[in-house]
């Protein structure tokens, strides 16, 4: 599990309270709300988040050399991440990355137990996943061509209409 903790010029946190100890606390009872075992907590200090990855290359780097070793099912971020952020997360440490976001609707659906809870559930789940889907049908792109199509990968195909006026 990873505790980023976001500072500003000022030297205030933004978003956090505090008390770290009773974030990291509250980041593992929820692991341990859906049966995984945190097997090592780091506190990341960043001054600057960077857009691709959130932490900076040399803890990058580090956690990399830490999951390799310990070999993790998953590695839990206890933070809001973008999806590039999430996708470059995990190709660099090649084990799953998921944020908080995606750990509480874990929780909420593993408890949900009438039918309009599961479906709130789902949608709400659906709705975070949507924003990650985003190029996983890029292969879809190269479907071009002909003088009759016009338009890119999920448009409707078109007639194209030449007039000719005499």
């Amino acid at each position: 599990m990873i505790h980023p903790v976001l500072k500003i010029r000022g030297g205030e946190d933004l978003g956090f309270t505090p008390d770290e100890d009773d974030q990291v606390a509250e980041a593992q009872g929820l692991a341990r709300a859906i049966y995984l075992d945190v097997v090592e907590t780091l506190c990341i200090h960043i001054d600057r988040p960077r857009p691709g990855y959130l932490f900076g290359k040399g803890k990058t780097d580090e956690i990399a050399d830490l999951c390799a070793a310990v070999e993790p099912t998953v590695v839990i971020v206890n933070h809001t991440l973008t999806p590039v952020q999430q996708r470059n997360l995990e190709k660099i440490w090649n084990v799953k990355v998921i944020d908080r976001t995606a750990l509480i609707l874990e929780i909420f659906g593993e408890r949900a137990q009438t039918k309009e809870g599961k479906l709130q559930v789902e949608l709400a789940a659906l709705e975070y996943q949507r924003s990650r889907l985003v190029k996983s049908w890029t292969h879809l792109e190269r479907q071009r061509g002909s003088t009759s199509f016009i338009g890119g990968p999920g448009e409707p195909a078109r007639m194209k209409l030449s007039l000719r006026i005499p």
